[in-house]
């Protein structure tokens, strides 16, 4: 889905460069409202590259990057949040003695009243509306008081991603939301995912797990070096193929005769020393006819 005939983030042939090191080349994607792009990729694939260009963390040295048909090239993770572009990073960036409530709105606090530089903050305003933005996503909590920190791995995720949809993002980023999670959380993040495509949201969510990305996936873009080797829609993909090229495909079975050969010639060697070594100690085979 498109906004205005236009993707929501759309880049062509962008690559970035740190001195020397080339971290992406020719990276092409579009991500519309309402879809799940999944961004597979082992460590050292450029995921997190590509995560600071769209963020506005660092800028690209080739390439376009439009976001809903208007190039840009962002100065600031500010300047991507003024455009709808939020990122939920791996590390949350939460402060866990603080509450639920306070975290929600850390950033953007909600004021009383008008005019003067020292204006109140809103506090029960913001704790009825951190609740109720929970609750939507069913998220239902019995305090919004309590320490975010008290709250497992799935729930903080659940909160950010929460709090990304309150404040009028277009594209949700998430790093890695379910690297650190048990299989049990893993599913309630995944379940929170699905609910913002469906309000939506362009979700490009980053993994290194094929089997989290395919079942909340409309579109699967695998990196490898800094490169795409697969850019598929869920149709054109099974389970098992995007596994294949996550794990390295051609390079991994390559491997995988190698290291069959290597085990053969190994056993023939020990094979050798244990004929030698019998033969020394006079308990080999006795030879045909002997007595």
């Amino acid at each position: 889905m498109t906004v205005n005939g236009a993707p929501l983030i759309e880049m062509a042939d962008v690559g970035k460069l740190y001195g020397s090191i080339r971290a992406l080349q020719g990276i092409s994607l579009r991500v519309g409202a309402g879809e799940v792009t999944c961004v597979l990729g082992d460590n050292g694939a450029g995921k997190s590259s590509l995560i600071k260009i769209m963020s506005g963390v660092h800028q690209h040295d080739e390439g376009t990057y439009k976001v809903e048909g208007q190039e840009v090239r962002f100065g600031s993770p500010r300047d991507a949040l003024n455009r709808g572009i939020a990122t939920v990073y791996q590390d949350l960036a939460v402060v866990p003695l603080l509450s639920v409530w306070r975290n929600f709105f850390l950033g953007s606090e909600a004021e009383r009243g008008v005019g003067g530089p020292a204006k109140p903050l809103d506090i029960e305003g913001m704790k009825r509306i951190a609740k109720a933005e929970l609750l939507e996503m069913g998220i239902d909590l019995r305090d919004v008081e309590q320490p975010i920190g008290t709250l497992s791995g799935g729930e903080r995720q659940s909160v950010a991603i929460a709090r990304a949809v309150h404040f009028g993002s277009k594209v949700l980023i998430l790093d890695e939301p379910t690297s650190a999670l048990g299989v049990k959380q893993a599913g309630v993040v995944l379940r929170y995912v699905v609910q913002a495509r469906d309000r939506g949201l362009g979700v490009i969510f980053i993994t290194h797990n094929p089997h989290h990305a395919y079942p909340v996936g409309d579109h699967f873009i695998v990196l490898n070096r800094g490169r795409m080797i697969a850019d598929r829609a869920k149709s054109a993909i099974s389970r098992e193929e995007l596994t294949s090229l996550m794990a390295g495909g051609a390079e991994l079975e390559a491997l995988s005769h190698e290291l069959e050969r290597s085990t053969d010639r190994s056993l023939a060697a020990v094979g050798h020393e244990l004929e030698e070594e019998a033969h020394e100690l006079g308990i080999g085979r006795t030879p045909a006819g002997g007595s």
